[in-house]
């Protein structure tokens, strides 16, 4: 699609990752081809309660899949390749990807029983590929995975660049830097859109390159006396290598705890991206032959997810790692905006035990994988766009990689800040938001796909906040007359014994409202319900200021 056509349309649909962090995909459309850029999921907020993860609204695709020429994926993050699985069960497109992208996919699917008849396909960083009439170069850039790449999507009138996370590390651990040349080869061609990562768009000057990292914790172990625990992130493979050097330079076994840990370690091995040397990695459970000083632990709970290895330790409920004075825990990551109270509450437990915690506040053992305010500019004036848009980022975060935009010379009339469904449409005279298609999110809840909606929220936050108090009662058939209750049960509410005056109270209210329905013959289930709400919510409520979920449950006889 390199060929400039006149007349011709370039449609961009921004399905998730814009507004929000996570949940990233975008739709390319030209003519009747359709390409879609990642597929990921996002990790729910306080208020979506019980949700295990969010993934993007998919209605536009399924209705338009016979169009769809495959799926390219940018690197093998959750927010980026975790919504695959549901995706291609409604889907089966080919799926494109470096090396360590498409293992990671591979374990993923597996995980869904799903990898039969799913095609994917290997992608080398620097090459293209065609995508049905799509040519999609995959250009290497640095993240905090290995493997990352920005994408080239040519089309009739001009090619789109889609970096969606990425920075510019001059030193990387794997020597494998940005691919410079063809980011400016492409602004030299003329580029017509640029989709650019925003997340650090508020921070002045560069990213610290990942070698930093390398070389405080290569401190933090020579310094421990003990046990060493590290929890990063289990997809960063290079700080993972770090890790493994800075145990083997000191003589210390390697042990691995937590799953998705262990799974990232095992691909990344058998891939050959990460190299720990023979006889050095040590079964978890036979750690305890081994001295204190001979040990290195790496582990899942950077963020202090509850049920995650480093939180159970830190609580003292891990079945193999009590922590104990004497250790050293290197938490080798930064909070995810919303889990920076999780993350502290694991770190005081921690020095509760005794440990000596060595985390970002205090010490350099975590950089960002993404660009800085210098490096975004650095790509906008290697790519040399004719419009922009910033995507991967909370609205203030777009808005702030806008004013960048701006200050390089970019027209303000040229840069659009979108949100998912919004459609951009781009022509050889100009470009605009041409309205909008179905959009959202879709809640996971274990093995149910979007049967959780706004009421099911609703009644678990009222669960949440004031519990339940369900009214039970069983009614004569054929008479209609009440024969047994109402009984009164609670659970989050009140405890019975210490509550009995107001139970009783609540007792005779439910019984005097049903009193004056059964004088009037009303045995209509749904008003006797309505009866039993309206009584015990308002005197609930005058009484002690809470308004429990009432239930009641009428059974017949």
């Amino acid at each position: 699609m390199s060929k400039k056509l006149k007349n011709e349309t370039v449609s961009i649909i921004p399905l998730g990752g814009v507004g929000e962090i996570g949940k990233n995909m975008m739709v390319v459309e030209v003519g009747d081809e359709i390409l879609v850029i990642d597929a990921g999921i996002m990790f729910p907020e306080d208020d979506l309660l019980g949700i295990d993860y969010v993934i993007p609204d998919i209605t536009y695709l399924i209705e338009n899949k016979e169009r769809i020429q495959g799926i390219a994926l940018t690197h093998g993050h959750e927010d980026h390749i975790g919504a695959l699985p549901y995706v291609l069960r409604e889907i089966n497109v080919p799926v494109y990807g470096t090396r360590l992208t498409m293992g990671l996919v591979e374990g993923k699917l597996k995980e869904h029983n799903m990898l039969s008849g799913v095609k994917l396909r290997v992608v080398n960083p620097g090459s293209s590929v065609m995508i049905g009439s799509f040519r999609v170069d995959f250009i290497r850039v640095n993240h905090s995975i290995a493997d990352a790449c920005a994408l080239a999507i040519h089309t009739p009138i001009g090619p789109l660049v889609y970096a969606s996370d990425f920075k510019f590390d001059q030193t990387p651990v794997d020597g494998h830097v940005a691919d410079f040349h063809k980011l400016a080869d492409l602004g030299t061609q003329g580029v017509l859109a640029l989709f650019s990562d925003s997340t650090n768009a508020e921070h002045e000057g560069v990213t610290l390159s990942e070698k930093v990292v390398g070389e405080s914790i290569e401190e933090a172990v020579r310094m421990a006396k003990g046990r060493i625990i590290v929890a990063t992130f289990a997809s960063n493979i290079h700080r993972i290598q770090q890790v493994v050097d800075a145990a083997f330079k000191y003589n210390r076994k390697i042990a691995i705890t937590g799953r998705s840990m262990v799974n990232y370690v095992n691909i990344a091995r058998d891939l050959g991206y990460l190299h720990i040397p023979e006889g050095m990695m040590i079964d978890l459970k036979d750690a305890n032959r081994y001295r204190d000083h001979q040990l290195c632990f790496l582990t899942t709970g950077s963020q202090g997810e509850p049920m995650a290895a480093l939180t159970r330790m830190a609580r003292g409920d891990h079945r193999q790692i009590n922590i104990k004075p004497g250790d050293t825990v290197i938490v080798s990551a930064s909070a995810i905006p919303g889990n920076e109270k999780f993350l502290a509450q694991t770190i005081n437990q921690l020095f509760k035990r005794g440990a000596n915690v060595v985390y970002d506040a205090v010490s350099g053992v975590h950089v960002s994988g993404h660009a800085s305010q210098e490096e975004l500019k650095l790509m906008l004036n290697l790519v040399k766009p004719r419009f922009f848009i910033p995507v991967h980022g909370e609205y203030r975060h777009l808005y702030h990689h806008a004013e960048l935009a701006k200050e390089v010379g970019i027209p303000e009339e040229n840069i659009f800040i979108t949100e998912p469904g919004s459609v951009l449409q781009f022509t050889n005279d100009n470009g605009k938001i041409a309205g909008t298609v179905t959009a959202g999110q879709v809640l996971v809840d274990g093995l149910g796909v979007g049967d959780v909606g706004n009421i099911v929220l609703r009644d678990r936050r009222l669960l949440s906040q004031d519990g339940i108090l369900i009214v039970v009662l069983t009614i004569d058939k054929d008479s209609g007359k009440i024969v047994s209750g109402p009984d009164i049960i609670t659970r989050g509410f009140v405890y019975i014994r210490e509550s009995e005056e107001l139970i009783l109270a609540a007792t005779e209210r439910v019984e005097k409202a049903l009193a004056k329905c059964e004088d009037k013959g009303i045995t209509d289930w749904g008003i006797l319900k309505s009866t039993i709400r309206d009584a015990l919510g308002a005197f609930i409520y005058q009484k002690i200021k809470r308004k429990p979920m009432i239930l009641p449950i009428i059974m017949e006889v």
